[in-house]
């Protein structure tokens, strides 16, 4: 198959302009629920759920999710990304929240990010339960028994995935803060091995994490856990991947 010098596929926004505001209060001013390259989705037709931008520094865009369990809200890419033919994939996103109670914050890849897009896995105590067919990514859930500390979940792959245990299985020893933000890096190479690196840091590798043939989605998302709306705020989000040649 021809090649040429675009052989790189590189998606970024850093989120300083269009939004789409909560309870649709006024027109969007991104038509079809875009911002830049990558898609809104979720239950934004909510009066609490949408994309807004917040005015500080470097500017960052609002994921303000759902005021019931598992409705929420996220920004990404369609399901487009296999590990094997587009492989290293990755996906870095600054992020932070106002609170770390009563919410579920995803950010990495997933088999799935439908127009009603849902947690690539839930979680209660020590324990986590697949959503998902496939995912990498990094977990935030208040319903963990750490629940402020970023975990580094997968499934899909030749390794099993974490289900039980997950604090010490895939737990990263790192605790949030509310508003105080973290650099979220994962990287897939085409041999399903991932890597989670926080802040720059390298936290954990695993071999054959997810499937090397399914495609994956990269995005951020944000879902409540009860009545009350969860938000997070994303200061930039990148997706990078390696092009397709042989088709």
């Amino acid at each position: 198959m021809g090649q040429s010098g675009k052989g790189r596929i590189e998606l970024f926004e850093d989120f300083t302009g269009p939004d789409c505001p909560v309870a649709n209060a006024e027109a969007s001013t991104t038509p079809g629920h875009f911002i830049g390259p990558f898609k809104i989705t979720g239950d934004t037709v909510e009066t609490d759920t949408g994309t807004v931008n917040v005015d500080k520094a470097n500017g960052y865009l609002r994921i303000s999710g759902n005021n019931e369990d598992g409705k929420g809200v996220a920004i990404g890419t369609n399901p487009i990304f296999s590990p094997v033919l587009n492989g290293t994939l990755v996906l870095e996103a600054r992020l932070e929240m106002q609170a770390l109670t009563t919410r579920v914050a995803f950010a990495g890849f997933c088999t799935v990010n439908a127009a009603d897009v849902a947690e690539p896995c839930t979680s209660t105590g020590t324990t986590i339960t697949a959503v998902a067919a496939g995912y990498a990514g990094f977990l935030l859930d208040s319903q963990f028994t750490a629940s402020t500390q970023w975990h580094m979940p997968y499934y899909g792959g030749a390794t099993t995935g974490v289900t039980t245990g997950a604090t010490v299985a895939c737990g990263s020893g790192v605790v949030a803060v509310a508003a105080e933000s973290d650099v979220l890096r994962i990287e897939i190479d085409n041999n399903g091995t991932a890597r989670w690196f926080i802040n720059g840091i390298l936290r954990q590798t695993v071999a054959g994490a997810v499937s090397t043939t399914t495609l994956l989605a990269g995005l951020v998302g944000c879902w409540g856990t009860t009545s009350t709306a969860a938000d997070a705020d994303v200061d930039y989000l990148l997706v990078r991947a390696n092009r397709d040649w042989t088709r």
